[in-house]
């Protein structure tokens, strides 16, 4: 068994009808909404999001083994429709032609229509949560829509401006990343009456993966061989200066650290890109983000083990390795 599928095994029942609620929420009559919409939902990725909204009402439920509440599956579809949209948006935003391996629905349907769809789903999203009454839910989770704008416009800021710091760096993946993770968690145990302590406790448990996750990603981008569906060296294309190449330049003398952001300022090619990933592996970068990320992975395992062993808690163990793990 691969390590996702054991992740998901205590919710497996729980995760059929999450993706029944999703279809049935989020179609439309006409064309090409239709169409975009069920491409969208097609071709999601693995759902850590909604996978731990389960998880975590798993933990703290009454009576488990009674599968999800209504309330449980429908903030597992917001966290990930919200996670959806953004990064339809963002597609958009960084004109990428791929999403995991596929065209992207801008390249699909042309960045205005992606736009437009990106804002139905969330749109669509709040309506749901808003016509059940669910109104703690929505309270909860829609603060994350602005910390995600938020951490993008700051990263834009930076990647122009080239000046990204280790502060402004952990601040803008928490925004942009980690804060959707740590509502995501924290709103699986708000939905099954988890004390304000413990609902607290799985907001800081989720945040820390989110910044480990988000890490790893940024690892990911200097790795040639990651399968991440986009190629490697995307964000120094990008003028992103991320952890790796931030560990690196914290080591500079002023006078190298200006060559380097010069050589980001002008990395146009593959060829460009590549050599700067290779400087930044030599120079303990890499490695010096991974301790960073490992850090945060055992941040969030403290947390879990306040509490007693359980199959949703040990799930969540697994998840915290999985994501130091991963290659995509």
């Amino acid at each position: 068994m691969d390590t996702i599928a054991a992740i998901r095994r205590p919710i497996e029942q729980d995760l059929q009808q999450y993706e029944e609620f999703v279809r049935r929420f989020f179609n439309a009559e006409t064309e090409p909404l239709r169409s975009i919409l069920e491409y969208v939902i097609s071709n999601r990725g693995k759902g850590v999001r909604p996978m731990l909204v389960l998880l975590a009402a798993g933990m703290f439920a009454r009576n488990p083994q009674a599968g999800a509440s209504h309330r449980t599956l429908l903030a597992a579809s917001i966290v990930e429709m919200l996670h959806t949209a953004s990064l339809i948006h963002d597609d958009v935003i960084d004109e990428s032609n791929l999403r995991r391996g596929k065209p992207s629905v801008n390249a699909m349907w042309q960045s205005r229509n992606a736009v437009l769809v990106g804002d139905y789903i969330l749109a669509r999203t709040f309506a749901n949560g808003m016509h059940s009454g669910q109104y703690d839910i929505v309270s909860h989770l829609i603060g994350a829509i602005g910390e995600l704008c938020e951490g993008e416009l700051m990263q834009s800021a930076h990647s122009r401006a080239l000046d990204m710091t280790r502060d402004s760096y952990l601040d803008v993946i928490y925004k942009k990343t980690a804060t959707l993770l740590g509502v995501s968690s924290s709103v699986g145990a708000l939905t099954v009456g988890a004390s304000s302590q413990q609902v607290a406790e799985m907001r800081r448990f989720g945040d820390c993966i989110g910044m480990a996750f988000q890490i790893k990603d940024d690892i990911l981008d200097y790795t040639p061989d990651a399968e991440t569906g986009k190629p490697s060296g995307n964000d120094l294309l990008e003028h992103k200066i991320t952890l790796p190449m931030l560990c690196v330049l914290e080591e500079c003398s002023e006078e190298e650290r200006k060559q380097i952001i010069e050589q980001i300022r002008n990395c146009t090619t593959e060829e460009q890109s590549v050599a700067l990933q290779e400087m930044v592996a030599e120079r303990g970068g890499i490695a010096a983000a991974e301790r960073t990320m490992r850090q945060y992975i055992e941040s969030a395992t403290r947390i879990l083990s306040h509490y007693p062993p359980s199959e949703y808690r040990d799930s969540l163990m697994t998840l915290c390795a999985y994501i130091g793990e991963r290659n995509k």
